[in-house]
């Protein structure tokens, strides 16, 4: 019979235009949602369609729109404390249908710091990237202003520098962090205490600097020349400066070392020069990564909740994508204290 479905059970255009006398044409001008077509005639055409019960076939979508992806920027290598970001990043994606593509190439740590920013950008947003999320990464402003302009939202999370125009960034509590660390060792008695941070130029070190002083400052603790460092977030540092502290005439009773991995440098550096983690020296490290439960003994640290960080990260970048207003443009998330076996009150006499 003239008109009916085809032997798959499913009308097609032709169908559905000879049972209303049009073209293929017309009918597809209908679907389409065209003005150029006669009252008289899209109503033939609406009622052949539902008399054959014609299904649209669903438009085809670029490998870009099947199989959306977000960026992640690393500054060099993986470690410890990125990789739990990333985790969370992977785990929103999955849940959200994104896939998470990881890259360690932007920063100035001998990952291709020659790359024109305007290049890159153009190919991120050409591979179908939906949005970009920078993990301590060093983007400089010719970074963000390529993203920009290729129209891709950045989330960073704990820049290494700040930038000076307004951004989205997630991080935690690290003044808060910072303080609640060093009120732990002044409860236990100590009033000799330096602080090993990463670079002087991270935002989440001046923040957990600024909570060991104003600690100090209300305790009337003193600082004394020597007690505050600075170096890379790594075991390196830890070694070097926790070294060099315990090398000082007067030699802190404890040390708040900016993130795991230092804190793991300064056991090294205390090892090295025979003194006892906590019997002769107390260390409090911040992040709450897995080094700190495998150390021995195991690390006092301030816990970030690393995997939360990634998931807010990409739901974030992921509603910026859509062209949502958000309600901050920056979200810190509270930090904890866990107190393990490497602090105890001084050695009498100390």
């Amino acid at each position: 019979m003239d008109g009916a479905p085809t032997k798959q059970g499913r009308a097609t255009l032709s169908t559905v235009a000879a049972s209303a006398g049009v073209s293929i044409a017309t009918v597809s001008k209908v679907l389409n949602g065209r003005s150029d077509v006669a009252s008289t005639t899209r109503a033939l055409v609406q009622e052949a369609l539902q008399q054959h019960n014609y299904a649209a076939s669903a438009p085809r979508r670029s490998a870009a729109e099947a199989h959306p992806t977000v960026e992640v920027e690393v500054d060099r290598a993986l470690r410890a404390y990125s990789s739990l970001i990333v985790q969370g990043v992977i785990d929103a994606g999955a849940e959200a249908g994104v896939a998470v593509v990881v890259s360690t190439h932007v920063g100035s740590a001998g990952n291709k710091p020659a790359e024109v920013p305007a290049v890159w950008a153009r190919e991120l947003a050409a591979a179908g990237r939906k949005a970009v999320i920078a993990v301590t990464s060093e983007l400089t402003a010719a970074h963000l202003t390529a993203l920009r302009r290729a129209r891709l939202p950045l989330v960073l999370i704990d820049p290494m520098n700040m930038p000076s125009t307004r951004v989205t960034s997630v991080g935690s509590t690290n003044f808060t962090g910072g303080l609640t660390a060093m009120e732990h060792l002044l409860v236990l008695g100590h009033r000799r205490i330096g602080y090993v941070g990463g670079p002087a130029s991270a935002t989440c070190n001046h923040a957990r600097m600024h909570g060991y002083r104003a600690a100090m400052e209300a305790d009337g603790a003193p600082v004394p020349p020597g007690y505050v460092t600075t170096g890379l977030f790594d075991y390196a540092n830890g070694v070097a400066k926790g070294g060099a502290m315990l090398d000082l005439p007067e030699p802190p009773t404890a040390i708040f070392a900016g993130c795991d991995e230092i804190a793991l440098g300064v056991f090294e550096a205390a090892r090295a020069r025979g003194l006892r983690v906590p019997q002769d020296l107390s260390v409090v490290g911040f992040d709450d990564t897995q080094l700190a439960r495998i150390a021995s003994p195991p690390l006092t640290t301030v816990r970030q909740s690393l995997r939360e960080i990634g998931e807010v990260a990409l739901r974030t970048a992921l509603r910026l994508s859509a062209g949502e207003t958000i309600e901050s443009h920056h979200v810190e998330l509270a930090t904890t204290l866990v107190v393990r076996g490497s602090t105890a009150p001084p050695a009498s006499g100390a």
